[in-house]
């Protein structure tokens, strides 16, 4: 280029109207259409319900309603085990919408307090609070029983041979 050229051409890159153009996402319905039959997630048994097994799927079921593949807002409460220490993590989508566009960027993980009253309530904040996905609660709050008592471990009896008979 000579260099009119090449003034005229950053010109064209730096201009403020195409900096506003933001790129279009699929819809969730159309996402969900593509992806409820044919998905790697999808792990299916005799005489079960389709199950799925992708990041941000609450329950684990192939439903729109649980999805995180084709959800914009999804939500997961799952364990974690790193050495000895296990804890509890809250999965959700990031609130920025540019993210949303860079896959390895989606999901936030947080983690969530072991204490029955402070964890249950952490979540409730987290959804109830910020308006973000109020219908899961009931479901979320009985994942995180699940999930905190997986994590207790079984009690060994030893029983003596010196007691008495």
């Amino acid at each position: 280029f000579g260099s009119s050229a090449a003034a005229a051409f950053r010109k064209l890159c730096v201009c403020p109207v195409w900096a506003k153009v933001r790129l279009a996402m699929a819809p969730s319905s159309l996402i969900w259409e593509c992806v409820k039959n044919n998905s790697s997630f999808i792990r299916k048994s005799t005489n079960m319900r389709v199950m799925s097994s992708e990041a941000g799927n609450l329950c684990g079921l192939n439903s729109y309603k649980f999805s995180g593949l084709a959800s914009s807002n999804v939500l997961d409460i799952s364990g974690k085990n790193s050495g000895a220490k296990e804890s509890i993590m809250m999965t959700t989508s990031h609130k920025k919408a540019s993210r949303h566009a860079r896959p390895g960027s989606i999901l936030l993980s947080t983690g969530v307090k072991k204490s029955s009253k402070k964890g249950l309530a952490q979540i409730s904040k987290a959804l109830e609070g910020g308006f973000y996905r109020r219908d899961l609660m009931e479901v979320a709050r009985a994942k995180y029983v699940k999930v905190k008592t997986s994590f207790k471990k079984k009690k060994l009896v030893f029983k003596s041979r010196r007691a008495s008979k």
